[in-house]
């Protein structure tokens, strides 16, 4: 099929990869002249209604679905009676690659990774949509460094009424796959928890924590072996990431994390553990009886032995309790949160000085109004290794640029840190109670090191902007701190 036009605009140029429904191509849009993937079902399941409804539904489902983690769907077609859809390019590797390439990733960076991709599939959650077949080879990285999931092409409705697939059909990958998929039962957002864990596993590890000689081999070790310790393999890793680990790979699904947007929580404070921050923790059950210390962003109820009558081999579950876990669900409830015990808030614990800020928009009033929007989460994910950017500028000819950050409230600030791993750039920081302007500088004009502190001015304001003035080339942030 190279170099055919489909749907009279996109040059096929070469293979990029294959799969067992679907091969995807490189191309070229001829009407808006920039290069796509295109993703086209295989001939001999063109005449199969099941196959084909799959196929159009991934490409429902991921219309539905803008979010920078997530890979864009642009256009849906068919081509000499073959289904197409057509998605953005992303240039780089998919994690499988690299995983391949480094083997164990540093601690960090694979818990950025796989932060990414939880809000990905968190988002896809919120919207109704399962993925079902979370791996490695589904999470593209992009030269920028920005993980998207992709391959939504098992993907499902949280909704009983989507019977496509029925109980009894295994579908997904058998490195990958929740005890209950390999049971041919149906999954939910919690599978989507499980294989994200094994993928955080492997990560890690440099290997799957089950493999096996065929896929029904590799199944049944999900479904009755226990969870591999990840210290056996990476003894620096902390007990708590690996409690996390083990919680979110849990035989029962009613045993993980509720959400997917509590795992994250979780992962985040185990962050803070690998740059010395202080994260909450609360002790909740575990699934094979190990004990676990949490965090969680909400206080869980009192638990009780679960039973494991489900799986063929029972596992005793125990339970320890320590006075933090009443420390912290008397602040959660008081309404502290757990920014009471991190200090990440006024009237914290430990002085109440450190203030938490969220990355909210690019601001880029005097170009074309976006400055990687994709990114910006990243310069407030608690991790120096990824960072939001600006567009690379051999000429800086306008008054500035810059990233807005959310107190989510009125606060006094009395200095904001920035890190960066583009070290030399111009910058100053503005304040505003308006998010797209207003703002007014707040601070003096430094040139930004690698970690360079800013005083402010006394004065409550909600957002605040790093606004970059001059530059040669890139400038990062990848990191910020701020005080009141």
């Amino acid at each position: 099929m190279i170099g055919q036009l489909l749907a009279g605009r996109y040059e096929l140029q070469d293979v990029a990869g294959s799969g067992g429904m679907s091969s995807v191509y490189r191309a070229r849009d001829t009407v808006l002249e920039r290069t796509v993937a295109i993703k086209i079902l295989h001939e001999h399941y063109s005449d199969d209604p099941e196959y084909v409804e799959r196929f159009r539904r991934e490409a429902r489902a991921l219309a539905q679905l803008n979010h920078p983690n997530i890979v864009t769907v642009i256009d849906r077609g068919e081509y000499e009676g073959r289904q197409f859809i057509v998605f953005e390019h992303v240039e780089g590797e998919n994690l499988k690659e690299l995983i391949d390439r480094e083997g164990q990733l540093p601690v960090d960076q694979a818990l950025a990774l796989v932060h990414q991709v939880a809000r990905g599939l968190a988002f896809a959650h919120d919207h109704g949509v399962v993925h079902r077949d979370v791996k490695p080879h589904n999470v593209l990285i992009d030269a920028d460094g920005v993980a998207k999931v992709t391959d939504f092409g098992i993907a499902r409705s949280v909704e009983p009424a989507d019977g496509l697939t029925e109980t009894g059909t295994l579908l997904g990958t058998s490195e990958y796959i929740a005890p209950e998929q390999a049971s041919g039962q149906r999954g939910d957002e919690r599978s989507d928890q499980y294989s994200l864990a094994t993928v955080l596993y492997e990560l890690l590890a440099g290997a799957p924590p089950f493999t096996g000689d065929n896929f029904m081999a590799v199944a049944m070790k999900h479904i009755q072996e226990p969870v591999p310790s990840i210290r056996d393999s990476r003894p620096d890793v902390s007990p708590r990431l690996d409690a996390i680990v083990s919680r979110a790979m849990a035989k029962r699904p009613e045993n993980r994390f509720p959400t997917t947007g509590a795992m994250m929580a979780a992962l985040e404070a185990a962050r803070a553990d690998t740059d010395g921050g202080l994260a909450p923790a609360l002790v909740s059950p575990p699934d094979d009886g190990a004990t676990e210390s949490i965090p969680v962003p909400a206080p869980l109820p009192p638990s009780v032995e679960r039973s494991r009558k489900r799986f063929p081999l029972p596992i005793p579950v125990g339970l320890v309790v320590v006075g933090v876990a009443a420390l912290v669900i008397a602040l959660v409830i008081a309404g502290g949160g757990t920014d009471s015990l991190t200090g990440n808030g006024a009237g914290g614990v430990g002085g109440g000085d450190r203030v938490r800020l969220a990355a909210l928009s690019d601001f880029d009033p005097d170009g074309d109004g976006t400055e990687h929007p994709e990114a910006v989460p990243a310069a407030t994910d608690g991790s120096a290794t990824t960072y939001w950017t600006t567009e690379s500028y051999s000429t800086f000819d306008k008054a500035g640029v810059g990233i807005v950050l959310d107190a989510r409230r009125r606060v006094d600030l009395s200095e904001l840190t920035v890190t960066t791993d583009t070290p030399g750039y111009a910058a100053v920081i503005e304040a505003s109670n308006r998010s797209d302007g207003g703002f007014k500088v707040v601070s003096d004009s430094q040139t930004v090191e690698e970690q360079t502190t800013f005083d402010l001015e006394d004065g409550d304001y909600r957002y605040y902007l790093i606004w970059i003035t001059s530059l040669d080339g890139r400038a990062h942030v990848n990191d910020v701190r701020a005080k009141s």
